[in-house]
């Protein structure tokens, strides 16, 4: 098992203390709110995220058929990370978000990158991908993609043109 044990009392005095809270207005939210969201994403991270990169790397993904298997406990732990919400931290009520400022959007996500980056990175790709469609897209396009995009039902992807990229 890969022990991961979030910073969280870095991260909550970064937040209070280096930037004033910044941004918490918009959710209001207060010192102790701000506590128990990093509390239950760094239990998310440590208990579920990061016990699977060892399992990870030793069985990987896997193409047969046309059909990619992820490890074992993969599937798993994203519908546990979309059940509980994490999925939709940044993303405007409008399309099931929760609207929480970035402030408290980016210690989540450094949580995910920092327990499992192979998890993280789908995450981070429809992050991505929403912020795109939120910004450029045009109202069929928000209200046939977010709320999927939102909820984790569905993600964004990297779309690669450069061969020698991978």
């Amino acid at each position: 098992m890969t022990d991961y044990t979030p910073p969280l009392e870095d991260m909550n005095f970064l937040i209070h203390h280096v930037f004033e809270g910044q941004g918490l207005e918009q959710g209001n939210l207060d010192r102790d709110m701000v506590t128990a969201i990093l509390e239950e994403a760094g239990k998310v991270a440590s208990g579920v995220l990061a016990p699977l990169n060892k399992v990870g790397d030793q069985q990987g993904a896997t193409l047969s058929d046309g059909e990619v298997t992820t490890a074992k406990g993969f599937k798993e732990a994203y519908k546990e990370y979309c059940d509980g919400g994490w999925n939709s931290v940044p993303f405007p009520e409008e399309y099931g978000g929760m609207n929480l400022p970035w402030s408290i959007a980016f210690p989540i996500q450094e949580m995910w990158q920092a327990a499992n980056m192979s998890f993280g990175l789908c995450p981070l790709l429809n992050q991505g991908a929403t912020e795109t469609i939120l910004s450029h897209g045009s109202d069929v396009q928000k209200q046939t993609y977010l709320s999927h995009m939102v909820s984790g039902l569905w993600t964004g992807t990297m779309n690669l043109t450069e061969s020698q990229a991978g």
